[in-house]
């Protein structure tokens, strides 16, 4: 079985939307950068090891990143899942877990890395908006995109409204998606995600 740490900074949605899958892996740890991060009670409430690192105890981005290594490395990490882990990581940390460091980006990667993404949506006029699960690499919101769903803009949409229809397809995509990473499902060929078997393309089209 499969090992997954989950990395958190606030509310823990996706977190929780990955424990309530059960998915056949164990979640052997959920990690915050934030003591006050309301995830790590469900976490905790849930029976699962919790822990805080926090970078703000650290003097460089260098020593936390190692700091959250070891935390990380401790639970022995198939996959490392950022769940809403709202910290830029170095170059070498996400090397060190190249392949199997996933996260859930609010937008159809490319389009709207970094911040903000459903005002900047709103604001370029777009009518189809959505969210991306993809491989973690250096250059920040890029990576091997594994899977992705969309979701109309509509006319009187506000950044919070547009942002509440792309979480539920954020609580729908990322457990599918790692639930292929722990079946072996993906294999990535010149940058991009292969997902074996049929079903793939439909289960991401399914109530989006």
């Amino acid at each position: 079985m499969k090992n997954i740490v989950i990395l958190i900074s606030g509310r823990g949605s996706n977190m929780e939307a990955i424990v309530r899958a059960g998915l056949p892996a164990k979640i052997a740890a959920v990690i915050s950068n934030r003591a006050d991060a309301a995830g790590l009670k469900y976490a905790a409430q849930s029976g699962l090891p919790t822990q805080v690192v926090d970078e703000r105890e650290f003097s460089s981005r260098e020593a936390s990143d190692a700091a959250l290594a070891t935390a990380i490395d401790r639970h022995s990490p198939d996959l490392v899942a950022l769940a809403g882990f709202m910290r830029v990581l170095g170059g070498e940390f996400v090397r060190r877990y190249s392949g199997r460091l996933v996260n859930i980006h609010p937008s159809l990667l490319p389009a709207f890395p970094g911040l903000h993404t459903h005002r900047r949506a709103l604001q370029e006029g777009v009518k189809v908006h959505g969210c991306t699960v993809h491989f973690v690499t250096p250059q920040i919101d890029h990576g091997p995109i594994i899977a992705q769903a969309a979701v109309p803009v509509r006319v009187g949409d506000t950044e919070a409204i547009l942002a509440a229809r792309v979480l539920q397809q954020e609580h729908r995509i990322y457990p599918l998606a790692l639930r292929w990473f722990i079946d072996d499902r993906l294999a990535v060929d010149n940058g991009v995600v292969r997902v074996s078997g049929a079903d793939a393309i439909q289960a991401l089209l399914a109530d989006a």
